[in-house]
C-alpha cells in the first residue's frame, strides 16, 4: 500500500493514449503561450461578432421578403457568408497556434 497510485479517470486514460499515439506518430505537442491565447480569443471574438452581425442583417432582409425563391437565395447567401467567416476564423486560429499569426 505504500506505492498505491490513485485510479485514473477515463478522460485521463484516453488523454494518455492520445499523447502516446501522437508521440509514436512524431507529432510534437507544444503548449500555447499566453500571447497566443490572447490572440486566439481576440480572433474568435472578432469573427463571432461578424457572424452575429451577418445574422442580424440576414434576419432583417428575410423579414422583408415574401417570395420563396428570393427567400431561398437570401438564405443561401447567408449560409455561404457564415461558412466563409467560420473558415477564416478557424484558419486564423490555426495560424496563431502554429506561431505564424
Amino acid at each position: 500500500m505504500t506505492d498505491e497510485k490513485p485510479l485514473k479517470s477515463s478522460l485521463e486514460l484516453a488523454m494518455e493514449r492520445l499523447r502516446k499515439k501522437d508521440a509514436d506518430a512524431g507529432i510534437e505537442s507544444v503548449p500555447i503561450t499566453d500571447a497566443q491565447k490572447e490572440a486566439i480569443a481576440e480572433a474568435r471574438n472578432f469573427y463571432d461578432s461578424k457572424i452575429a452581425e451577418q445574422e442580424v442583417l440576414h434576419q432583417s432582409s428575410a423579414r422583408r421578403v415574401f417570395d420563396p425563391a428570393e427567400r431561398e437565395k437570401i438564405d443561401q447567401e447567408y449560409r455561404r457568408e457564415r461558412e466563409r467567416l467560420t473558415s477564416e476564423r478557424d484558419n486564423k486560429v490555426e495560424k496563431i497556434r502554429r506561431g505564424k499569426g
